[in-house]
């Protein structure tokens, strides 16, 4: 296991189970919202995780693009695209 795959899930995964054992074992008087407030806190850890993936997709889109552009100027067509007819 790398520390990349215990940040992403491990970690707030035993975060969210303190949470649940803190509402079923907690203090009467605290149960819900300290466990509610446990589990928010691994939740929120998971969500940072998802969102920053997303970010850094993005990235690698606009990477691509920038390659098809270049392959543009060079070629005088997109790289999706057939060549010219007498062009090979």
């Amino acid at each position: 296991m790398t520390r990349r795959t215990f940040v992403r899930y491990w970690l707030p995964g035993l975060i969210c189970v303190a949470g649940v054992l803190a509402m079923i074992f907690g203090p009467e008087e605290s149960r819900a919202e300290g466990g509610g407030a446990i589990l928010a806190a691994g939740l929120s850890i998971y969500l940072i995780n998802v969102l920053f993936r997303v970010g850094v997709s993005g990235d690698r889109d606009r990477d691509r693009e920038e390659d098809a552009r270049r392959f543009y100027v060079e070629h005088g067509f997109w790289p999706d695209d057939r060549p010219p007819a007498g062009e090979k």
